[in-house]
C-alpha cells in the first residue's frame, strides 16, 4: 500500500518557492511504501532537492517488512533558491509527522546528496548549535523541532553540497559571464594536461577551484551589502555560475580508484560542465552562501557526523561516477563511535539503474543492519 503524505511545513524566511500553490499548501510531501503486517519502523530516504516519491528503495523496504518513506523537501525539483537550514526544518516536521503516527524507531538515509544534509540533521536534532543560516537569515535551529532519529544510512552519498561543488569547479573559466574565456594551463579538458593528470596539476587544480569558489563568494558579498541599502528591501538576487562539472576524476579513473567508468550521470564532462541542467548553475546570493560556498555552508557532512551518537551504516558503489569511495572513508572516519560500518557495494553505479540484484542486496543490508541494531520494531 502506498500513501501519499502531506506533511505540515515550518515556516522559512521569505519568498524561496516560486509556486504560490506550494507555498499555500504549506506541506512537504512523502510517500509511505507499507509493510504487508504492521511496521513500528520507519526508513526515510531525504535529498535536499531531488524527488525521492519513487525512489528505487521503497518498494523493496517495505516487501521486506519495513516501512519506508521517500521525502521531499520544499525545494523539490528546484535548488535555485535553497537553503540547507530550511532543508533541516522539513526533515524535521517529517520525523515529528511519522512519531505522532506511532512509529518507534525512525531511520534515516542521505543518498546522494542526502548524505550532508542526514547528518546536519541529527547534529543539530542532538545538540542543536546553528542560530541562522550564513547570510544570518533566520530558521534558528536551536529554536526548532528537530526529533532525533534512531539511526543514520549514508546512501552512496558525497559528504555536502559546499564541498562536492567545489570539487566539481572548474577552475580554467576566467571570465565569470563567458566560460568561452579559459585558462589552458588550468583546463582538464585540455589533452596537454591529461588524462592522466599529474600529481603537480591535480595540486594546481584544486587550489584553482578553491580560489574560484571564494572570488564568487566575495562578489556574493559584496552585492549583498549592496542590497542592504535597496529603497524597496530587495534582499536577494539570482545569478549564474558556469563550469560546474568539472571533477578530475570524472575522466581519470586512477584518481580516487575504483570500478566506475570515465563519465558523469549527465555524459560526457565536457558537455556536461555547460549544461544547464547539471549541478548549481542557477543560484541566489543567499543560496550560494547556505548551499554553495565551502567556507560558509553549514551543511558539512564530516563534520556533523562527529556530533552524532547514533547506529550508522554507510554503504557506497564501487562503479558510482558520482561519490567516490574517498566521499564514503570521509563519512565513515568522521563517526565518533564504534557503532558504524562501512559497506562497498561492488559494481553498485550511483543509483543502481539496470542493477536489480544490487538493488536487493542493498534492501537486504539495510533490512540485516536494522534487525542487528534492534531498529526493527
Amino acid at each position: 500500500m502506498i500513501e501519499l503524505l502531506g506533511i505540515p511545513m515550518a515556516a522559512g524566511a521569505g519568498i524561496d518557492i516560486y509556486s504560490g500553490v506550494a507555498r499555500m499548501a504549506g506541506k512537504v510531501w512523502g510517500s509511505l511504501h507499507r509493510a504487508a503486517e504492521p511496521s513500528r519502523t520507519a526508513v526515510v530516504v531525504v535529498h535536499p532537492s531531488s524527488n525521492f516519491l519513487g525512489h528505487y528503495l521503497l518498494g523493496p523496504l517495505a516487501e521486506r517488512g519495513v516501512d519506508a518513506v521517500g521525502l521531499n523537501t520544499r525545494y523539490i525539483g528546484n535548488d535555485s533558491t535553497l537553503i540547507m537550514e530550511n532543508c533541516v526544518l522539513d526533515v524535521g516536521a517529517a520525523i515529528g509527522f511519522l512519531r505522532e503516527r506511532g512509529y518507534e524507531k525512525v531511520v534515516l538515509i542521505g543518498n546522494s546528496g542526502g548524505g550532508g544534509l542526514t547528518a546536519f540533521y541529527q547534529s543539530q536534532a542532538e545538540s542543536p548549535t546553528v542560530t541562522a543560516t550564513p547570510a544570518g537569515d533566520p530558521p534558528d535551529l536551536t529554536k526548532a523541532a528537530l526529533p532525533p532519529v534512531d539511526g543514520l544510512v549514508s546512501l552512496m552519498a558525497h559528504p555536502g553540497r559546499a564541498i562536492v561543488y567545489t570539487e566539481w569547479l572548474d577552475p580554467a573559466i576566467v571570465d565569470e559571464h563567458d566560460p568561452s574565456e579559459r585558462d589552458p594551463e588550468l583546463d582538464m579538458f585540455d589533452p596537454r594536461n591529461g588524462p592522466p593528470y599529474s600529481a603537480e596539476f591535480v595540486e594546481r587544480y584544486r587550489a584553482a577551484q578553491l580560489a574560484r569558489g571564494r572570488r564568487i563568494t566575495a562578489r556574493v558579498r559584496e552585492r549583498l551589502a549592496e542590497l542592504d541599502e535597496h529603497p524597496h528591501g530587495l534582499r536577494d538576487l539570482p545569478f549564474l555560475v558556469h563550469g560546474t562539472v568539472a571533477d578530475p576524476r570524472f575522466l581519470d579513473t586512477t584518481l580516487d580508484a575504483s570500478d566506475r567508468k570515465p563519465g558523469t550521470l549527465w555524459g560526457p564532462p565536457v558537455t556536461a560542465n555547460l549544461l544547464p541542467a547539471t549541478l548549481g548553475h542557477h543560484t541566489s546570493l543567499r543560496s550560494w552562501l547556505s548551499q554553495w560556498s565551502v567556507d560558509d555552508s553549514n551543511c558539512d557532512g564530516p563534520y556533523h557526523l562527529a556530533r552524532t551518537h547514533v547506529p550508522t551504516l554507510v554503504m557506497y558503489g564501487t562503479a558510482d561516477q558520482v561519490c567516490f569511495p574517498s566521499h564514503a572513508r570521509s563519512m565513515y572516519e568522521a563517526i565518533p563511535h564504534d557503532d558504524r560500518r562501512l559497506v562497498p557495494v561492488e559494481g553498485g553505479s550511483h543509483y543502481l539503474q539496470g542493477q536489480p540484484g544490487l538493488v536487493a542486496y542493498v534492501a537486504d543490508t539495510l533490512v540485516g543492519w536494522l534487525e542487528e541494531k534492534g531498529l526493527r520494531a
